[in-house]
């Protein structure tokens, strides 16, 4: 297990660990790899935001924003659809993350979205925020 965590490729590892299952590793992959994370690996984090939203929101959460941050970065409007649901999932994880630690709030990380992103109302348009 700590073999696959010190892959350098995090995309690999996490594949491994949502096979295996290890819920628990997966979360503590994406926790510590964030900044590796390929947002368009959406066949790895849809199914590894899945597996970690009950016991470890924060996970969740950062797979989630992966995904919506190379939406947005890379305006790939096909994809704003799945980029709202994802935001209105973050949402709903939101009021069970009792800590962010070094990540931002959501409140925080939509108003950065809004900032850098506010142009794009066909994204807008699709959510609530």
């Amino acid at each position: 297990m700590d073999h696959a965590a010190a892959r350098p490729r995090v995309t690999p590892a996490l594949g491994f660990f949502l096979d295996w299952p290890s819920p628990d590793r997966a979360a503590r992959l994406l926790i510590d790899r964030h900044a590796e994370i390929n947002g368009d690996h959406y066949e790895f984090l849809v199914p590894a935001a899945e597996a970690t939203s009950e016991r470890h929101p924060l996970a969740a959460t950062l797979a989630l924003r992966a995904m919506i941050d190379f939406t947005l970065s890379k305006a790939r409007s096909k994809r704003y659809g799945y980029a709202a649901q994802h935001l209105a999932e973050c949402a709903a994880l939101a009021s069970r993350i009792e800590n962010y630690g070094a990540f931002e709030p959501h409140a925080t990380y939509v108003a950065r979205l809004k900032q850098e992103h506010g142009r794009k109302y066909g994204f807008w348009s699709l959510t609530e925020a």
